[in-house]
């Protein structure tokens, strides 16, 4: 996969697709990880990016000169390419991110991310260059550059043979669309507290029933929307009912002591 981010701070990338996950999966060949300071791409003797808003307002708007012109510089170095790049704006109005969209992206041979600074965009970047508008949640940051950082670490350790286990990204919170189970390691009981004995037993079959019921019952207790969407067996349903009917009961008797 290739990556190429437009900023006007690359140097928030380096220590970023250096080191970690990002760093490993760009020395074994499995990721190219590039920045592009757009304002290189300026066309004027200061250097200018952004301006004032047509029918005034507050704040400054950034120019479609030099974003598209950045962009149009990578197309035609990467003309060989047989699948148009996926062109990504980070921005509060985009869709939300999720783990969904990560699987999605990770299957794609080229991203371009635009990170963005000031009051906003030119609005014909949106509607001409960009194939997708994506957010990371409902707040409002100083600029694109940690949006796309999580992004591109999202994407990136879904790629194959960027993570020592395999089996991590697939059994990660969201993956299956509930949160992932708890874990433990040794010593068996610290403190007092004990490790599970499901765990302990040795059973491949018992352990993954007792994670599977722990996803459910962590989703239901901290992210209970997810499981509208999540794929279940008839018995996890009847269990979850049943599960949802037995807290009901509970706060409806701490209601009535009270």
């Amino acid at each position: 996969m290739r990556i190429d981010v437009l900023t006007l701070f690359p140097e928030m990338f380096a220590g970023v697709f250096g080191t970690s996950i990002l760093g490993k999966a760009r020395d074994k060949g499995i990721v190219s990880l590039s920045t592009v300071n757009f304002r290189d791409f300026s066309g004027n003797k200061h250097n200018t990016v952004d301006d004032m808003p047509y029918g005034g307002g507050g704040g400054m708007v950034l120019k479609a000169e030099p974003i598209f012109g950045a962009v149009e510089h990578l197309l035609s170095e990467i003309q060989e390419e047989k699948k148009p790049p996926r062109v990504i704006l980070l921005c509060p109005q985009g869709a939300t991110f999720s783990q969904q969209k990560a699987q999605e992206l990770s299957e794609e041979s080229h991203l371009i991310f635009i990170c963005g600074h000031y009051e906003g965009y030119d609005e014909r970047i949106r509607e001409f260059l960009v194939t997708d508008e994506l957010s990371i949640g409902d707040y409002v940051l100083t600029g694109g550059e940690i949006p796309a950082m999580v992004i591109i670490d999202s994407v990136v350790r879904l790629l194959p043979g960027v993570l020592g286990n395999e089996t991590s990204a697939i059994t990660d919170s969201f993956s299956e669309g509930l949160l992932e189970y708890p874990h433990y390691t040794r010593p068996a009981e610290f403190r007092g507290w004990k490790v599970p004995d499901a765990l302990l037993s040795g059973h491949h079959a018992e352990i993954a029933k007792w994670r599977r019921r722990q996803s459910l019952q962590r989703t239901l207790t901290r992210r209970p929307e997810l499981l509208q969407q999540a794929e279940l067996t008839p018995e996890e349903r009847k269990w979850l009912n049943t599960e949802r009917k037995t807290r009901e009961a509970v706060k409806n008797e701490c209601k009535t002591d009270s």
